[in-house]
């Protein structure tokens, strides 16, 4: 089994959040990976050593600076009324379809699949936890890392 059913993960609420609430026919389209799922993704995608982005070293590609090139801040785009992403995130991406397949990646273990329209719409409610996610596109380059004092890094992996 690749994923687990929505009722049964257990940080849901970021997406019951009375302030976002998530529609029904976006929630659908939210699918929490499997630990197995999600930790063959990590390791696929991001490291095969280290399991926390608090962890990450240089043998890390996403420890690396050459793959990051560039720095905003986020924060200011979630306090806002906006659902919009902030910008230069949104032009970093421009050219991601709404049916891409993304991956939401908190940690080796824990990591959320959804589609790129999906998660543009709701990605304040991504953000909830802030300490060092990373959102790739299946088949994408571009990648980008959020931390916890409201800034992101957009880069290209390897």
């Amino acid at each position: 089994m690749n994923y687990l059913p929505i009722e049964k993960y257990t940080k849901a609420w970021i997406f019951r959040h009375k302030d976002l609430p998530v529609p029904a026919e976006d929630m659908k389209e939210i699918r929490p990976l499997a630990e197995k799922r999600a930790e063959q993704i990590w390791a696929e995608h991001i490291s095969r050593g280290c399991f926390h982005p608090e962890h990450f070293s240089e043998d890390d590609w996403v420890g690396q600076g050459k793959y990051w090139s560039e720095k905003d801040f986020w924060q200011s785009a979630w306090d806002s009324s906006s659902e919009a992403l902030p910008p230069l995130m949104a032009a970093s991406l421009s050219t991601w379809d709404d049916n891409i397949t993304v991956y939401f990646c908190y940690q080796s273990d824990h990591i959320l699949e959804t589609k790129w329209g999906v998660f543009r719409r709701h990605w304040k409610n991504f953000l909830f936890f802030d300490n060092g996610p990373i959102l790739l596109g299946r088949k994408r380059q571009e990648v980008v890392q959020f931390f916890d004092n409201g800034s992101y890094r957009i880069g290209h992996r390897p």
